[in-house]
Formats: C-alpha cells, structure tokens, sequence
C-alpha cells in the first residue's frame, strides 16, 4: 500500500467502536498510585482481537503505544513542559477502534494539565528499538538531538551506496525503492502540522500533527496524529517536534490517533487454555467475592484473580505465548517453557504441546532452543547489519564466483529483510525443554495415539520426534564431560565475553546477574540433572510408542555412534550412571557459614549502605535475631577458578519446584529432608540474612556474602540484585513447597518438618501480598525509615511467568480441601 493510499484510508475510516480497558495499572482498590511513580497503563484490544498497550510514563517523559501483534509494533513520543514532564493524564475512560482497509485504528483522549507543551522524539517502529532509545535516556535529551537513528539502517544505506550503479539499482528493487534517496528518505518518520477533517462529523475541523513511518521495504506504515479542537489549542511546528498551547486556560485536551498495517496475532479465549476444574475453581472465586461483599478480601483475591486470567490471555495467540507487556511482546523460549512447566496443573495438555512444538519448530540446525525472536523492526534491523557485512565482504573480495555468491547472498536477505529470526545465546533453555517434554510424554491424560501424532507430525518440514533427539543429542554433549569425570571444570560453562569475562546465558540475563561468574548454580545443579533424568524418561517413552529407531537417533546425533546419546540409547545404564552424577553436582556450590562468620559479613555489607538504610537493617537483625546462628546455602555461581561466589539466591526455588526426582510423591528422606530445610531456610530468613523482606517479598539475591566488588555491581545494575523481588521466583518456591509438604504426608515423626515448610509457606505469602506486587520484578526504597515497595522502572504490567499466580492460588484451594 502506497503511503498516499494509506493515508486516504486512515481518514476515511470506517466509523470507531468504544472499547473499554481489559486492564489498567495501577487499579483502584488494587494497587498504591504512589508505588507506581507517575507511571500509568491501560491494556485495550484492537478491532483484531491484538493487544495494545498504552503507557505514560513522566519519570521517563514517555508516552509508548505497544502494539502486540505479529510485528511487535511500537509508537512513542515524549511529552514536555517546562523542562520537564508534561502532566498527562486519560481524557475519558474509553478507546476508540475500527479499520480501515487493512490498517487497524486505534483513538483515545489526554489532557495536559499544562498551559504549554512540547512534543518530541517521535519513534514509530519496534518495541526493541523503544527500548534502546530509553535505555540510553536519549528520549531526555534536546528534541533538536532527534530523531532516533537506527545506526544498522545507516550501515545497510553506505553499504548500498558503494555498489555499483547497475546493482545497485537491483538491490533497491528488492525493497521496493527507485533511488537511495527514495530508501534513506524511510529511515524516520516525517513530522507535519496541518488541519484536517475531524473524526467526530462532517465539516468539524482539527489541528493535527501526524508523524509518518513506513517499513524500511514500504509494505506497511505506521502513523500517530495528536488531534486537538483548533478554538482551543494552537499547534506549531518545529522540526521534528511540535508546540501545543491553550488558547485559554490552563489545560490542553487532544486525541491521539494511531495506525498500522502490520500483520496480525489470532487469540485464544480461556476456554481453550484452562482445565474445566480450573474454569470451576475461577467461577467459584466469583461466587465467594458476590457473597462476602465487594470491600472483602475475596473480592480482593477474586479481582486480581480476574486480573491475571485477562493478561494470560492478553499474551496468548494460536501463534505464539509471548513473554510480557510493554518490553517483551515476542516468543522468549525460557519463559515460554517456565511457564508452562509451573501452568500444567490448570492448563490443558494442547498448551504444554503448544509450547514444545514451538521450541521444536524453532530448533537451530545442531539442535539449540531460540531464546527470542526477532520480529518487524528488529528483524530489519539485525538484516541490516548481516548485508552490510555481505557487501563489505563482497566488495573486498577479488572479481568472480566468491564475489557473485556474497552478493547473491546479500540480495536474499534484502529480499526476506523482515524474515523472523532467532537467537541462541542462552542456554538454560536446553535444559528445560526436555524435562516439559517428559511430563507430557508420561501425563496419561494424554493417550498414546496423540502422543504418536504429535510427534510424527512433519509440519515443519520433518518429524518433531527427530526434532526433539536432535536436542537431546545436544543436551548430552553438554553434559558429557562432567558424567565423565565430575570435576568443576567440566561443568556447563557460560560462554567468554570479548572483555575476558562471562556472558549471563541463564535467565538472569543482566550483564551482572550470575556476579561475573562462569558456572551458573542454576544450570549445574539444578536444570542438567532434571534434563538428563528427564532424557530417560523421554527415551523410555518413545521406546514404548515406538518411535526410538537406532536410525533415527543415529541421524540426530551430530557424532553418530560416537555420540553420548547413542551410547545411552544402546546402554540405559550409562545415562543413569550420568544422571547420578550430575545429582551430586551441588557440591561444588554449597557455602557453610558459622554464626560469628555471618555476623562478621553482614556487619561488613551494612557499613557500605548509606546510614539510613544501615540503622533500618541493624534494627532488623535486633528484632528478629537473624544473625544468631549459621548459615547454609548454595552459591550463584563458581568463579573461572571454580571457587564459589558467595551469593545467597532465590534459584533454589526452582530446585524445590522441580523436586529431587520427578516421579510420584513419595516421604523424603533425610537427606532430602536436609536439602529442602537448607533451601527453604534460605528463602524465610529475613534479609539483610537470608532473603526475605518484610512487605515486599524474597529477594531474588543477597550479595553479603560476596566481595565489595559485587557489592558495586549490584547497587550499578539492580536487575537481578538484592533490591528486587521477581514474582516468578516466589511462585516456583511456593509451588515446590507446598508440594514438599504434599510429599511430606501425615507422618507424626515429620511433623516438625511439614510445621516449617508451612510456615515458611506463609511467611512469604504475606510478605508478597502486603507488597502489592504480583508482576514481574518489583523493588523498594527507604521513606522516612520504612522499607517502601515500588514498581521496578522496566518490569513488564503483565508477564507470562507471572501469571504462575494462578497455578499458586489453585493448588492452595486444592490443598484446603
């Protein structure tokens, strides 16, 4: 579609239909308005059934449309008065939607409570590229400073510049461009002010800034107007940005208008995502808030029940589960996979098959799991810099077949520019897939002939049995050297960086998240043993559906019969042998603390927080006595040496969710009875301790331990830090625990051990619910000597993994009965 054709489209509008909020943060009754820091959202779905998310943020002067569709869209711009953030705020309680041809409209209504303001730093593109733009804090900067160039783009135009004219004239066919300057002229949006015909009837006139973005191949178009009544509000242009003034008064209404034609995402409706029993324990949640009244806890717990159905389905498709809103609106592999894994008890079987098949459709050849896609602008833009490294290529080679083949390779990517792509630089999803793999093989609510179909089934180009053994080929290459010989330096080790230091490749992904370390705790001792008891559960599956040819497996293993999992296909012993091994991998993370050596540590972490903080922790320690005794707890990762670095975590919950060996529930032994305590106890300590904080929740790490340099790094980088709380980790350990104490039974010499877990059940419970936080990640700050939860500046409103929160209520319930 011709921008000129669109344009007349989007005026000529069908007319708009109201659609009301599907959510909104921060949610009277439900959340503190303060605890969000200027910072408020509402969830709508567009005349396709697509969510957008609309956001106005004043700490980041931002005001960000995330449009959740199969493009991954964004629209931003930053507001200003005076130098600082404009006052925004909803001029109605609606939206506005409909199409156009094929665009998708969306309205809505603001007010400034501002006399004046500026608007600026349009970006109209990806919501990675918003990221990036914020992340920077260049939406902050002068608007002369705009606009937001995508520096990949850039390579991509001087890569083109430098062909020759004949092919280059070929090349910019493909992208549907006549000259360079026709394709550089897409690289931003064009920013105009004029009048046009109002929405609301015939003849109403309007100001209208509309800012105009199309693709880098001009197949779709993304546009934003702010509109606003002439009689009231005068607009003046001014390069890229525009000044709003009241004509009178002190206040500015406008509307705000956007459009697309990117493609869209088909939703799913709850029926086809819950189990019946989990529908009848929602209605029932329902019925008790009705008949305890509409101020009553139930009707707090009904609403925010509600609240987490309506974001699952928000980041539910029959295309994809995505991670979370506004930041990650695309497939990320770990947390599709998590997040199944902790769904399955009120999820039908069709999602976990959803999920694996996902995993397998996007499998690299040598059988890794994509940890992210790429989709619309980012796609572009990772294209970009791949044919610009092409043609550079190209061009510095000599005349002649290795020239001709470069750039015949740089005109596929031309051609294919907004292919999706994938990622593969983590690797704590191989591990997963294979143990989410075995729990639906062995779930018997799942017959054998559905089983045999799904994996036969060649959709993608080949079987997902061969599929699924290509990855597990993988996993035991992996995992070889330590079965081999149990030695830390045989351990699954995160990949160097160019810095000499080691890459974050498990999910705290932060550049300091694991404290610099080359051995991730999580991934040793925890996620390699389950996979590999998981592979034998996977092999002995497939052996009885028939589907475990020595061919087949020969053909997923890159070395044949020389590969680890042909050797544990042929030898069911040997892969026990394995697995037995890797269970004994914990040792190498286990930090033993005497009482004098806690003091002695935490006293030294204290000394280095500002002296507010220091009182408020020292007052802590004298109430609670946390520091009385010792302390057992298993490192976040070993150092390049091996050695443990002293970090006290949140990731054993995911060894407390996993169990110590999946199978039926059975009473655990004393050793195990040893290792759950010394996990549990790690969790319902009080912080500046263990992990727990009062009225905010478990900290997802507690740095006391370590040295002041990791001190430094997280106070830098809070992300995964002892400043943040992540409700995925509090879900995975009330999860596990309550499943110890299932396992526990009714035994009276276990009593005192089921007592504690229980306790430490509730401790936590009421930490997280007096938070007011059941979202990604959360934080706190100190006011007037009191610890004070806090929305986390990039935390996601509504994210996959969070919406555990539903398995965590319905295995409560159930375990009330």
């Amino acid at each position: 579609m011709s921008l000129a054709t669109f344009l007349l489209f989007a005026q000529l509008a069908a007319p708009l239909a109201p659609a009301r909020p599907v959510l909104a943060f921060p949610e009277r009754g439900l959340d503190d308005p303060a605890a969000y820091a200027g910072y408020q959202t509402r969830l709508f779905r567009d005349a396709a059934g697509n969510t957008l998310q609309i956001y106005l943020d004043s700490r980041a002067q931002r005001v960000v449309h995330l449009w959740a569709d199969a493009e991954d869209e964004s629209i931003g711009f930053t507001a200003r008065a005076g130098g600082r953030a404009a006052a925004l705020s909803w001029g109605s309680d609606a939206a506005r939607v409909g199409r156009a041809g094929r665009a998708r409209v969306v309205e809505y209504s603001l007010v400034a409570d501002d006399p004046r303001i500026v608007v600026g730093w349009f970006l109209l593109g990806t919501m990675r590229i918003e990221r990036d733009l914020q992340y920077g804090g260049q939406q902050k900067t002068a608007f002369a400073k705009g606009p937001f160039v995508v520096g990949e783009i850039d390579r991509l135009l001087a890569a083109l510049a430098r062909l020759d004219a004949a092919e280059r004239a070929r090349q910019l066919a493909l992208l549907h461009a006549g000259s360079l300057e026709e394709l550089r002229a897409r690289r931003s949006a064009t920013v105009t002010v004029g009048d046009a015909a109002g929405a609301r009837g015939a003849g109403a006139a309007a100001t209208v800034v509309r800012v105009v973005q199309p693709t880098l191949d001009a197949l779709d178009t993304l546009t934003l107007e702010l509109r606003a009544d002439p009689s009231r509000v005068a607009i003046e242009a001014a390069g890229d940005s525009a000044t709003l003034r009241a004509r009178s008064g002190t206040r500015i209404p406008f509307v705000v208008r956007i459009t697309t034609t990117g493609r869209t995402l088909t939703p799913i409706k709850r029926e086809e995502i819950f189990t019946p029993a989990f529908l009848d324990y929602l209605a029932a949640t329902r019925a008790e808030a009705a008949r305890a009244g509409a101020s009553s806890n139930a009707a707090l717990s009904a609403r925010r029940t509600e609240r987490q159905v309506r974001g699952l389905e928000l980041l539910v498709s029959h295309e994809k589960l995505m991670a979370g809103l506004p930041t990650y609106a695309t497939y990320f592999g770990r947390d599709m996979l998590m997040s199944t894994l902790m769904l399955r008890p009120v999820w039908k079987p069709a999602m976990s098959e959803f999920a694996i098949a996902s995993a397998l459709r996007k499998l690299s050849p040598d059988g890794r799991v994509s940890h992210e896609e790429a989709l619309g602008g980012q796609a572009v833009r990772e294209a970009s810099a791949e044919y610009a490294t092409l043609v550079d290529s190209a061009l510095a080679a000599s005349a002649g077949a290795a020239r001709d083949a470069l750039l015949e390779r740089a005109r596929v990517v031309l051609r294919d520019i907004r292919r999706v792509r994938e990622n593969y630089h983590m690797i704590d999803a191989e591990f997963q897939l294979p143990i989410l793999e075995a729990r639906w093989l062995r779930d018997p609510a799942v017959s054998d002939a559905r089983k045999r179909a799904f994996l036969l089934d060649a959709a993608d180009g080949e079987p997902r049995v061969a599929r699924l053994l290509r990855e597990l080929a993988l996993l035991a290459e992996l995992t070889a050297p330590y079965a081999h010989d149990p030695v830390t330096s045989n351990l699954v080790s995160f990949a160097p960086r160019d810095s000499g230091r080691w890459a974050s490749q498990s999910w705290r992904d932060s550049e300091v998240g694991y404290a610099r370390g080359r051995y991730a705790m999580d991934v040793n001792a925890i996620w390699a043993p389950h996979a590999l008891e998981a592979t034998a559960q996977i092999l002995d599956a497939l052996r009885t559906l028939g589907l475990l040819g020595d061919t087949l497996v020969r053909r997923a293993a890159p070395k044949g019969d020389e590969s680890a999992l042909v050797a544990y296909v042929r030898d069911p012993a040997a892969l026990g042998a394995a697995t037995a091994r890797w269970q004994g991998a914990s040792r190498h993370f286990v930090v033993r603390l005497g009482p004098a050596d806690v003091r002695e540590r935490v006293q030294a972490r204290l000394a280095a927080m500002p002296e507010g903080e220091r009182r408020h922790w020292n007052g802590v320690l004298a109430a609670t006595g946390a520091d009385r005794d010792s302390l057992v707890f298993l490192a976040l990762s070993l150092d390049a040496q091996g050695r443990p670095i002293d970090v006290a975590n949140s990731d054993v919950a995911t060894r407390l969710f996993l169990g110590e060996t999946e199978g039926p529930s059975r009473a655990p032994d004393a050793s195990e009875r040893a290792a759950v305590l010394r996990d549990v106890r790690t969790f319902a300590r009080r912080y500046p301790v263990g992990l727990l904080i009062e009225g905010v929740g478990p900290a997802v790490a507690n740095d006391a331990y370590a040295s002041p340099s990791v001190w430094a790094d997280f106070e830098r980088d809070r992300y995964h830090g002892p400043r943040v709380v992540w409700g995925r980790e509090n879900n995975l350990f009330l999860l596990g625990t309550m499943q110890r104490v299932r396992d526990a039974g009714t035994a009276p010499e276990l009593a005192a051990y089921r007592r504690e877990l229980m306790d430490a059940i509730a401790q936590v419970r009421t930490a997280v619910d007096a938070s007011g936080f059941h979202s990604e990640l959360w934080s706190y700050e100190l006011h007037d000597g009191k610890i004070v939860p806090m929305r986390y500046g990039s935390g996601s409103d509504v994210q996959l993994w969070s919406t555990t929160d539903l398995a965590v209520g319905f295995a409560q319930r159930a375990s009330r009965r």
